[in-house]
């Protein structure tokens, strides 16, 4: 799309604009000579300018109209007009209909022939706009709110039944199994069920629920931590839709009385999936959990998690050590396993065994020798982890440490010169200590092998896109002031050393009745405002004055207190600083950290 005379237009635009310096624009030219990429790809891989900008200039350059789409609102009634698998096959997005005509947003607006068939397909005339693909298929994957509407089309009139009486579950026939497994064959159900987990995996959702009610059935996603609610269907096809996922995940489909955990690989595009689940039986049928695992997903860097400052130099600190142990703390889904599995990233070498063993095996990591937990044969964390230990590890990391039988070998493991990952499930990272007495570890034998105590929750992330500051109210300038005001810089002098303490990049200094905060309006790529998650930590090391606090079995306030004095930052200190950095919003610390 991009022709000569585009590039010339493209350079005469950004010089005019004084968009690059003169100097910088003459290098990319030749490097895009040198590789045979466009001026404005090499533009962006050198960050000069932004994905969205060199659409802009491409739009400008060509003389095309440009959709600017992380700034529009588009209803589902023209969303729909072009059909899901017509714009992904196309990369074109329908935004509006202005004088009888559909204005649609597309990758290359030249294609002619896509103009055509897109136009027949919708019955309008098409005006085509220049947007940039990630825009497009943002819009695209928000096709999950016609889900309800594509799942009923794909189900059609046909009448699933065998409902079975909630009270009589136990006296489901033999025939009535036979009649459901040819039903669960069947087309619509199987597409049902494949546009469910295909809208879960496109919107980024950890869960599906498949929750049954009195009259229907109702369908919600696990996204960023939150539940929505995406649909219902007619509680007729809850059987045929159970059944389905009991024959995916090799359960029994004949038991109603007893709950079920199973698994499966779902793929999609380029995409593997595995999914995990949990079947349950409730008041009024079956509930299902499936967790999806992308295993396409890169694994995050330490860096990238949210941990700034003194935080990331503790850690950085105990995995440094040959010995020792290091334990992440917080409740299920706080994305504890994900700080373990960046931490292998960090240390991982050719040089050491890194050995883990997990329920479920989340993520493969190319390196590392992985065992899945499988209680049915015998296979727990602790025997498991007598077995590592006879296969010359130096690293092990042990999913979670349950009982006093598993956090004695992980202790053993520690002084044996192995250093020894874990997660614990306390409220904070304080709250390790404690937990470790009360599984009769000796305090002498904890204040020995804990190197790095960790505590953590996620917080949604403000969308960059529609991100907008706002003045804090008086209420919000309080709390702030509360929580970190002996924290922030005093006057200008303090800044710097204060940010760079921190590991922050901007930092206001102390106030009394004003702050900068941000937050996000709702776009095409995100929910509400907000995209993605990060972490807030709390961190600190065993000391001399830890020692002596464990000899007296203090209690997790105690610990709380001397790790304060020692330095460390709780959560929502941790939360609060990233509120004024940009990061999050004053309501999702509040949400995920208010006990503190």
């Amino acid at each position: 799309m991009i022709t000569d005379q585009t590039q010339r237009e493209i350079e005469q635009i950004i010089l005019q604009n004084a968009i690059v310096e003169p100097a910088r624009l003459d290098e990319s030219k030749i490097e895009a000579a040198k590789t045979g990429k466009t001026l404005v790809e090499v533009l962006v891989d050198k960050k000069l300018i932004t994905k969205d900008d060199s659409v802009k200039l491409t739009a400008l350059a060509a003389h095309f109209p440009y959709a600017d789409l992380a700034s529009k609102n588009i209803g589902n009634d023209i969303l729909s007009i072009i059909p899901k698998e017509d714009a992904l096959e196309n990369v074109a997005v329908a935004f509006a209909i202005e004088d009888g005509k559909l204005n649609v947003a597309m990758e290359d607006p030249e294609n002619l022939q896509a103009i055509d068939f897109l136009s027949r397909k919708s019955g309008y005339q098409i005006k085509p706009f220049l947007a940039s693909r990630d825009q497009i298929l943002g819009w695209v994957n928000r096709y999950q709110s016609n889900l309800g509407t594509e799942v009923k089309e794909v189900l059609g009139d046909q009448e699933v039944g065998l409902t079975p009486d909630k009270n009589k579950l136990e006296h489901f026939g033999e025939e009535d199994s036979k009649k459901l497994k040819t039903i669960v064959q069947d087309a619509p159900i199987t597409r049902a069920l494949n546009s469910i987990l295909e809208y879960a995996i496109n919107a980024h959702a950890s869960d599906v629920h498949i929750e049954p009610r009195e009259n229907e059935l109702k369908i919600r996603f696990r996204v960023d931590g939150i539940l929505q609610e995406v649909m219902s269907l007619p509680k007729t096809i809850e059987p045929a839709l159970v059944s389905r996922i009991k024959i995916l995940s090799k359960l029994k489909i004949d038991e109603h009385r007893m709950a079920q955990d199973g698994e499966a690989i779902y793929r999609v595009g380029n995409k593997e999936v595995d999914l995990r689940v949990a079947i349950a039986p409730i008041s009024y049928g079956e509930q299902v959990v499936i967790r999806l695992l992308d295993k396409s997903n890169n694994l995050f860097k330490l860096a990238s998690l949210g941990l700034i400052g003194r935080n990331y130099e503790l850690i950085q600190k105990g995995m440094k050590k040959p010995h020792g142990m290091i334990l992440s703390t917080g409740p299920t889904g706080s994305g504890k396993s994900t700080t373990l599995y960046a931490i292998i990233q960090e240390i991982m070498s050719p040089k050491i065994n890194i050995i883990t063993l997990e329920d479920p095996i989340e993520y493969k990591m190319e390196g590392v020798n992985q065992m899945q937990v499988n209680n049915e044969v015998g296979l727990t964390f602790a025997s498991g982890l007598r077995s590592i230990l006879r296969q010359d590890p130096n690293v092990i990391m042990v999913g979670e440490i349950r009982d006093h039988e598993t956090a004695d070998l992980a202790v053993q493991s520690s002084l044996t010169g192995h250093l020894v990952l874990s997660t614990l499930h306390t409220n904070s990272a304080a709250g390790v200590l404690p937990r470790l007495l009360d599984m009769k570890i000796e305090p002498f034998l904890i204040a020995s092998t804990i190197n790095t105590c960790i505590g953590q929750r996620l917080v949604r992330k403000i969308c960059d896109k529609c991100k907008q500051p706002y003045n804090a109210s008086p209420a919000a300038v309080k709390m702030i002031n509360n929580i970190v005001g002996k924290i922030l810089p005093k006057n200008q002098q303090e800044v710097q050393s204060k940010a760079q303490s921190l590991g922050l990049a901007h930092l206001p200094i102390y106030s009394q009745n004003a702050y900068t905060l941000y937050k996000g309006k709702g776009c095409s790529d995100c929910q509400d405002g907000y995209s993605g998650r990060s972490g807030l930590f709390e961190v600190f090391e065993m000391n001399g004055a830890m020692e002596q606090l464990l000899l007296t079995h203090a209690t997790t306030s105690s610990i709380q207190r001397q790790a304060q004095i020692d330095g460390m930052l709780t959560m929502q200190q941790d939360g609060i600083l990233k509120v004024l950095s940009g990061v999050t919003t004053l309501q999702e610390v509040a949400r995920v950290a208010s006990d503190y």
